[in-house]
């Protein structure tokens, strides 16, 4: 290989690498929770409803009952309430949904935390506390 191919190889990596960067998976704690970190709640109106949401956060649904889902609805409203650059988590049920958004989000510049486990963990291993979601209510 000549060094030209090697040093644009190596910077493709570089930059491969960095678009990614932004993408950090964790388990929700009671402390981070608290921390002040804006979390986005994925799920659908209904799972709001059945369990309640954590306090402060933004209730923004991504996939429907269905599955299928509105790419340009779900940033215009997550961009209300996230700065450019600012860091903010995901959740969902499980934390399957939330990995899937958060590395579409992470590729796609957000510097995004999905939380592991999900909801079922925030509330059932960290005895989190809810708060009623309420329909019609504007939370961004």
């Amino acid at each position: 290989m000549d060094m030209v191919f090697r040093k644009t190889l190596l910077l493709l990596a570089i930059l491969t690498i960095s678009l990614i960067a932004d993408l950090e998976n964790r388990y929700p704690t009671l402390q981070f929770i608290k921390s002040g970190v804006k979390i986005i709640d994925i799920r659908t109106e209904s799972e709001w409803l059945q369990t309640g949401i954590l306090p402060g956060s933004y209730p923004i649904t991504f996939f429907d009952e269905r599955g299928n889902y509105n790419v340009s609805d779900f940033l215009s409203k997550l961009n209300r309430v996230v700065e450019d650059g600012e860091e903010f988590a995901l959740i969902c049920r499980t934390g399957h949904r939330s990995s899937i958004v958060s590395k579409f989000l992470s590729k796609n510049g957000y510097d995004v935390i999905n939380l592991v486990g999900g909801i079922n963990y925030a509330i059932h291993k960290l005895g989190i506390k809810t708060t009623k979601y309420q329909i019609g209510r504007r939370y961004y």
